[in-house]
């Protein structure tokens, strides 16, 4: 099945099964742009229609949002709606990448226009017990369709095998949401962002105690049961609960000690199957359903039923 990821650009190892445009390191903004397709502007034209006549009509409480490369339309919206330019979520890493250290690893275009994305590197990282590395990633991303307000999301990535998890803060699920009714301003973001950051250490101690904690097999099947029932994306049939015990037991990096017979490991197995073993209709729909849709929530509610067995 041909891929739906309309474009992308990244440094390092390829994601997301090997689509986009390889940079190297420490490319300007201005190279990101083009090499991941966002180099083009969203344009609003109004809503016009023909009764049934020659005559031409417009609806002035709607417009309709297109590329302004290949006009392809992408959102018929309400004439209040604010829009979020694919430059502006690139622009919002500019002083991160060239003050705070920040390394921008993909960006790129999903659905044709309708969602676009930048992640970059922290700096933040740590490795549990048996070498298994964990990242720290700074995730912007908008939607012009109505499904996806602006976000910016502290996200980590097991680099043994590009696992994503959001990072949460506290009970809440750790991102700054800015509506398409209000402007999108890029330092408030970051100013909002500022708090947030401590968090990584909260998150590393309990991702360090998941990978102290052990599990038997039946409390691994009983933590399944209880994350599929809890998040209510995925049935809990027989097949995704079956997946779910092969994911843990011979998954990439179930081998770790970290995750071996331990809390971090079912998670780990979760984010797995999310990430790379679920069935999706293509690497655009798997990528889409990761970060924002329902294995984004599946991931959420794997972290939940975690954090209470070393609570």
């Amino acid at each position: 099945m041909a891929h739906e990821i309309h474009s992308m650009a990244y440094v390092g190892a390829a994601p997301w099964h090997g689509l986009g445009n390889k940079l190297t390191p420490q490319q300007p903004l201005e190279v990101w742009q083009q090499a991941a397709g966002m180099d083009w502007q969203i344009e609003t034209s109004p809503v016009r229609f023909f009764n049934g006549s020659a005559t031409l009509h417009s609806f002035p409480e709607q417009c309709v949002l297109h590329r302004s490369d290949s006009h392809a339309p992408l959102a018929v919206v309400s004439a209040r709606f604010q829009v979020v330019q694919p430059r502006e979520i690139l622009e919002f890493y500019r002083d991160l990448t060239e003050v705070s250290g920040f390394q921008l690893e993909t960006a790129g275009v999903l659905k044709g226009g309708k969602k676009f994305w930048a992640l970059a590197k922290t700096g933040q990282s740590t490795v549990l017990k048996g070498n298994d590395r964990i990242n720290g990633y700074l995730l912007l991303a908008t939607a012009c369709d109505g499904t996806l307000a602006t976000t910016a999301q502290f996200t980590s990535v097991r680099v043994v095998c590009n696992n994503t998890l959001h990072i949460a803060l506290g009970d809440n699920d750790g991102a700054v949401k800015v509506s398409h009714r209000t402007v999108f301003d890029a330092d408030a973001v970051k100013r909002q962002l500022g708090i947030a950051v401590s968090s990584w250490d909260g998150f590393m101690i309990r991702m360090k105690a998941m990978a102290d904690r052990k599990v038997t097999d039946s409390q691994a099947e009983a933590f399944f049961h209880k994350v599929l029932s809890a998040s209510g994306t995925v049935p809990a049939t027989d097949k995704a609960f079956k997946t779910l015990m092969e994911e843990l037991q011979t998954g990439q990096g179930a081998d770790l000690s970290s995750a071996k017979g331990t809390a971090w490991g079912l998670v780990s197995a979760v984010t797995g199957y999310v990430d790379h073993g679920k069935r999706a209709r293509s690497a655009d729909h798997r990528l889409d359903s990761a970060w924002f849709g329902p294995g984004a929530q599946l991931k959420q509610a794997a972290w939940n039923e975690a954090v209470k067995l070393v609570a």
